[in-house]
């Protein structure tokens, strides 16, 4: 193994920032190097910044305590000697749009967390076992913003994660109409009990922009690529999305009909037990030895149970049945961690793939 590159952290004060932290000690291809944050934390050492908010039950790295925060917007010095960055900022979406080209010009290659570049036609949006060909937009992209090494991947909406997985497979049996209802955790929200205690014994039918996301971006996910933009899929998709009072982990309700009306239960576990992708064949260190678990028990997954598959980085899947309404033709359940599979773990494991791939 060459020597490991060199991996900044842009908001690293965060919860999806801190879950960075956690996830590249003792990483085998990256070395985090930068700790990067608000002008308020830098010339800080990281627990200093943080003062007492780490959110995660892991203990705080002991290799992060002491790191100055670098000041994000001082681009020079943020940026100097990283090969990447992770970047999970709480920003208006212009201002990460501009925070993000410009390490991207300063020849950094940015794995974003953030939904401001999710569209931007040259951008990929990535599931490595899903879409992984998308990165081949990293060429057009960097033609247009004049680098050499430079460039933007990013992940998409935690909640999507908890259902997209397990349609992929079932896509060549053609989907004509899909609702979904996400149940999502606080920590979506960056929060925790403590600082939201609202939260306890309550449900929230309302997250702003998640319904939107939920059906908009599994369509690029799904999309073809053709080499310098994404041409989205067209399959019709309502969804509800709730904050449930949970810490970590998003449910799904999913009702799906298909062209095919001869797929069977079975034949969809098959498909879901036997569907792996590139990160499992190049075994990156992120990539978790099954993507998607079936759980044969009619009360799972649940969330407190089943979220840390795979060091969370699996998903799951549950009551799977016949829809006998008619309306649609099968339901089922999906669960996804989303602090690990659908952000940090998730931009990590893309990271992983265009390392392996040349990318960076």
């Amino acid at each position: 193994m060459p020597n490991k590159l060199k991996a900044g952290i842009i908001g690293a004060t965060g919860m999806v920032g801190q879950r960075f932290v956690a996830l590249l000690e003792n990483h085998p291809y990256f070395e985090p190097a930068r700790l990067i944050a608000s002008a308020r934390s830098a010339g800080k050492t990281y627990a200093q910044a943080l003062d007492g908010r780490w959110k995660l039950e892991l203990e705080l790295p002991d290799y992060a305590k002491n790191m100055p925060v670098y000041d994000a917007a001082d681009i020079n010095k943020a940026a100097e000697g990283l090969d990447l960055v992770f970047c999970a900022v709480d920003m208006k979406k212009d201002e990460i749009k501009a925070l993000e080209d410009a390490y991207a010009k300063a020849e950094v290659a940015v794995f974003s967390n953030n939904s401001a570049h999710r569209h931007t036609p040259d951008v990929p949006m990535v599931i490595p076992e899903i879409n992984p060909e998308h990165l081949e937009l990293i060429t057009a992209q960097r033609k247009r913003l004049g680098t050499k090494r430079g460039f933007i991947a990013v992940k998409p909406n935690c909640s999507i994660q908890s259902y997209v997985p397990h349609l992929t497979p079932l896509l060549d049996a053609g989907v004509e109409k899909l609702a979904v209802s996400t149940y999502q955790a606080i920590s979506g929200a960056g929060k925790t009990f403590a600082e939201w205690p609202e939260m306890i014994d309550n449900v929230i039918p309302f997250i702003g922009g998640e319904e939107e996301k939920s059906e908009r971006e599994p369509l690029r996910i799904w999309g073809s690529c053709d080499g310098s933009k994404i041409i989205d899929c067209e399959i019709p998709i309502t969804s509800q999305c709730i904050r449930v009072p949970v810490t970590d982990g998003h449910l799904a309700t999913v009702y799906v009909a298909f062209k095919n009306k001869n797929l069977t239960c079975e034949e969809i576990i098959n498909r879901w037990y036997n569907f792996s992708g590139l990160p499992q064949k190049l075994n990156l260190p992120s990539a978790p030895a099954k993507f998607i678990t079936y759980f044969d028990e009619e009360n799972r997954p649940q969330t407190k149970l089943d979220r840390d598959l795979f060091n969370g980085m699996g998903v799951s899947a549950g009551r799977l049945r016949k829809d006998s309404t008619g309306i649609f033709d099968f339901k089922f359940i999906g669960l996804s961690h989303n602090t690990l599979r659908g952000a940090a773990g998730g931009g990590l494991l893309t990271a992983e793939l265009a390392y392996r791939q040349g990318w960076i």
